[in-house]
């Protein structure tokens, strides 16, 4: 590709892109805490100088930003529901499945999460592989933002390239904006200075000069690979790429606004209001420290029908209209969030068909990315059976839900089920057994055991008579 094709293929593909930019930055930042109660403007401390009625009330001057991880907890309660325990893969072929279960590594899970959180956040995470000289198949999880997936206008979407967009810095401290093009063939990739123009400013990025002295590239910003497709793979969150905090923010936000508010209230209002009419002494110093001494105070009297004295004004917070919006919003965030709320009452000595029942929203919402995820994680798999030169035809994909659950009655209903069932269906569905093939060699070993010791005490009560005829010797003794 030539560098003015870059420069137009560049400006097309990230006019446009500063939204979904905007939008996963939003998610994240709600991810982290940062809600935008945090970033609302402070109210005027100084009263000196008031620009309006409001700035000059000195009963407001509490302000109070309270954010509440609401989102967080919902995002959390999914990566750890679907991914604690992360899909399991077989491909019909042991050695095959070795091969993929030792390629996936010890980060898979962490990278199962990840992909996850992502999601949630972006409406869609993406993942990379690639092949390093001397660790072989190598994958991870690249931040949404950087991604720019070009899609074909079939029906079923077929990924034709992938331009990364991201940030670094040369060995003289400056800021460059990096820009990778991915095919099924080949990557080139191309740079600008940070705050330049495309097309003014854009240059080739030499990052592959070793390739190029090496005759894998024709030019030292390209090479040329043989994965058979984008090495990019796409993770959608639903079925419409949506991200999860688009139905709750605005809930979180009025949540947010009112605690803060209620707590503005509690600093700023006092218990008692003390009201002066034709008040004879000189300041309000001098009206506490004779009501403190004396329990009296002076006051200028204009003779019959005067209101000369001293009232209280109490001011009530409506507490219970806001206990009970707080309550509603709590509610909803859970409800439209679908997840599970761990305040919700009535789950003491709950059987397991009434704990299933907790888990009925958030199962749904794990369904619709089981369905999007499954897809990503299949292709995973074919990618690491062809750097390994295994045949792939079907992969069985196993996924389990990590929830709380009623163990004595699982446990029951296992015992129950012998003679029924299988006893390695049994094993498999044990509260207390997490590898069935480790339980099923720990049981036999001690049948043996226990056979052995029966044995033994067998032997140690056998008549002379019948150890006699068991070595053979003569029967008369």
């Amino acid at each position: 590709m030539d560098l003015a094709t870059a420069k137009k293929l560049i400006t097309k593909y990230t006019q446009g892109h500063s939204d979904f930019i905007a939008r996963a930055a939003e998610g994240q930042r709600y991810y982290e805490v940062k809600n935008d109660i945090l970033y609302r403007k402070p109210r005027r401390q100084d009263t000196s100088t008031p620009k309006t009625m409001d700035d000059a009330n000195p009963l407001r001057q509490a302000d109070n930003k309270i954010p509440f991880s609401f989102y967080k907890l919902l995002v959390n309660q999914k990566a750890g529901y679907m991914f604690t325990a992360p899909p399991l893969f077989d491909v019909g072929d042991d050695a095959a499945n070795k091969a993929i279960t030792e390629t996936l590594g010890d980060s898979y899970a962490r990278k199962c999460k990840d992909l996850c959180v992502n999601a949630c956040n972006a409406g869609v995470a993406w993942l990379h592989y690639w092949m390093d000289d001397s660790k072989g198949f190598q994958y991870g999880v690249v931040p949404s933002y950087e991604i720019i997936p070009v899609w074909s206008r079939k029906l079923d979407k077929e990924l034709l390239a992938v331009l990364r967009v991201y940030k670094d810095f040369d060995d003289a401290g400056d800021e460059w904006d990096i820009y990778e093009y991915w095919t099924e063939t080949e990557c080139e990739t191309f740079r600008k200075r940070s705050g330049d123009d495309v097309i003014t400013g854009l240059t080739t990025y030499p990052m592959f000069t070793d390739f190029y002295l090496a005759g894998l590239s024709d030019a030292d910003n390209q090479i040329r690979h043989d994965y058979g497709r984008v090495p990019f793979i796409p993770f959608f969150n639903n079925n419409t790429a949506s991200r999860d905090l688009d139905e709750v923010k605005a809930l979180i936000d009025s949540y947010d606004k009112t605690f803060s508010g209620f707590v503005d209230d509690l600093e700023d209002i006092q218990e008692v209001i003390f009201v002066l009419t034709n008040y004879g002494g000189q300041n309000l110093q001098e009206f506490l420290s004779d009501l403190k001494y004396y329990k009296a105070i002076q006051v200028d009297s204009a003779g019959d029908g005067d209101k000369s004295g001293v009232s209280t004004l109490n001011i009530d917070i409506p507490v219970d209209a806001r206990d009970k919006l707080l309550e509603i919003t709590r509610k909803a965030i859970f409800d439209m969030g679908q997840g599970v709320d761990p305040q919700q009452q009535g789950i003491d000595h709950a059987s397991g068909e009434a704990m299933k029942f907790l888990y009925a929203l958030l199962e749904l919402k794990a369904g619709l990315m089981e369905t999007e995820f499954r897809i990503g994680f299949g292709e995973l798999v074919r990618a690491i059976a062809k750097a390994k030169g295994a045949q792939v035809n079907s992969i069985v994909q196993t996924w389990t839900r990590t929830s709380i659950r009623n163990d004595s009655e699982l446990a029951e209903i296992c015992s129950k089920s012998v003679g029924i069932i299988s006893n390695k269906t049994i094993l498999k569905n044990h509260p207390f057994v997490e590898d069935v093939e480790a339980e099923e060699k720990q049981l036999d070993q001690e049948k043996e055991d226990i056979e052995a010791a029966q044995d033994a005490y067998n032997s140690a009560f056998q008549s002379p008579l019948d150890k006699n005829k068991t070595s053979g010797g003569d029967e008369d003794v």
